[in-house]
């Protein structure tokens, strides 16, 4: 089974998204990410992300016997081509200094073979940066999170907790006053080294696992 990216051109009608989806999972396919646009002619455009896919020539005839699917075209999916992501979210100078870390240390590993994208967002205040978090969960790709700030706790503490249950997900904090701290992974003062050690715990291609350093995740 296979993973695969899908476009779908179909006139704007009621019923044809579900009619689009109950194809899909008919198929056994897991649809783990869509974007859904009109265009000024009335007709959809929407891509689909597919998981465990077996048989996807069939599943692209199926779409296209729908009356109102004007064309299908096939892609690799966004983690084949994109790869896995890092979110750098916090205040300006420290997001720049991490993300110095991560851009540099990511070169390394994608010239061996990796694929890893790095996302910044500085962002100041608590609920604005609680809410970009929280946001996390309806991203594509995203393997690691990295808190970078001089003080995050409260609302942020709540949405880390709730986004580390919900995901398979690394969360790596700056070294700083909150509570955030006490539910990250990986605790480090240096910036730059968090943004090297935030590529090096998710790439295949580095010597590194979080998992081993046990009670000691403070650096």
């Amino acid at each position: 089974m296979n993973d695969y990216s899908i476009t779908i051109q179909s006139c704007e009608k009621k019923g044809v998204l579900d009619d689009i989806t109950s194809i899909i999972t008919s198929y056994g396919a897991n649809i783990s990410y869509t974007h859904l646009y009109v265009e000024k002619n009335n007709v959809g455009s929407i891509n689909f992300e597919l998981e465990h896919v077996d048989d996807i020539n069939s599943l692209i005839k199926d779409l296209n016997d729908i009356p109102e699917v004007k064309s299908v075209e096939l892609h690799g999916s966004q983690l084949d081509i994109y790869g896995k992501r890092i979110i750098i979210v916090g205040g300006g100078a420290q997001v720049s200094q991490v993300a110095m870390g991560a851009i540099t240390e990511a070169d390394r590993h994608n010239i061996r073979g990796e694929r890893i994208s790095i996302d910044t967002i500085p962002l100041v205040g608590e609920h604005n940066i609680a809410e970009a978090v929280e946001a996390i969960s309806r991203l594509p790709r995203v393997s690691a999170l990295v808190l970078a700030g001089s003080l995050m706790g409260g609302e942020i503490t709540e949405s880390v907790k709730k986004v580390k249950k919900e995901n398979n997900l690394i969360i790596i904090s700056l070294n700083m006053p909150g509570s955030v701290t006490e539910f990250a992974d990986l605790v480090i003062t240096d910036p730059v080294q968090a943004g090297v050690l935030a590529v090096m715990s998710i790439a295949d291609t580095a010597v590194f696992d979080i998992n081993r350093l046990g009670d000691n995740k403070k650096f």
